[in-house]
């Protein structure tokens, strides 16, 4: 359970639609706060917002990619360190879908045996492999190159996901988490100590 069961194909495309709708709120959150706040441009934002919606577009990644199923939570976790790293650089309409795409690449060649080239998720991205490339090395350096991800962390994220998904909440508040501009570095939604060198670790649920 605490595993999400993640190897259910059935669960999947939940799994899909969940982070999609998550992120959009993320995103379309960000775009309100832009307007009062100066955002950094990065090589992440796109000159106007894609045509493609979040969820299409995860979807066609989830499609074409053919990366193991914890992949997708991987990329979640890297998403939340990056903005937990880059303050200045919030999720929004612009530069999600290079996010994205980058992020999941990136947990495939970490977690997956076998797991494609930049060309081919540059295809899947819709973008060129020189920007896919670009990309790549931009998120690294924003993530410190921090890829780990230990055990605790990636069962403290499933059971979350897991636990809303189940429950098919209603929409939370997300104005506490570091997904969203000038607030918190944590994670309004979930709260932990990652480092597991530590003899307690903490886990929390924020409510």
């Amino acid at each position: 359970m605490a595993e999400l069961e993640i190897q259910n194909q059935n669960l999947m495309p939940k799994l899909i639609d969940y982070l999609s709708s998550l992120l959009q709120r993320v995103a379309e959150a960000n775009d309100i706060n832009g307007r009062f706040q100066p955002q950094k441009i990065s090589v992440f934002h796109g000159l106007s917002r894609p045509n493609i919606s979040i969820q299409n577009y995860l979807e066609r990644i989830f499609k074409y990619a053919n990366c193991s199923p914890c992949c997708f939570v991987v990329a979640y976790v890297y998403l939340d360190r990056f903005t937990q790293c880059q303050p200045s650089l919030p999720i929004n309409s612009f530069n999600i879908h290079r996010l994205l795409i980058t992020s999941v690449m990136i947990a495939a060649k970490f977690m997956d045996d076998m797991y494609y080239n930049n060309a081919y998720y540059a295809k899947v991205g819709g973008i060129s492999i020189t920007e896919m490339n670009f990309l790549e090395v931009d998120f690294l350096f924003g993530l410190g190159f921090h890829l780990n991800v230990t055990p605790t962390t990636f069962q403290t994220y499933c059971a979350y996901l897991q636990k809303e998904m189940l429950m098919q909440s209603p929409p939370m508040n997300f104005e506490d988490s570091s997904l969203f501009m000038g607030r918190s570095p944590k994670l309004q939604y979930i709260c932990f100590n990652e480092d597991e060198s530590s003899s307690q670790q903490q886990q929390q649920l924020v409510v």
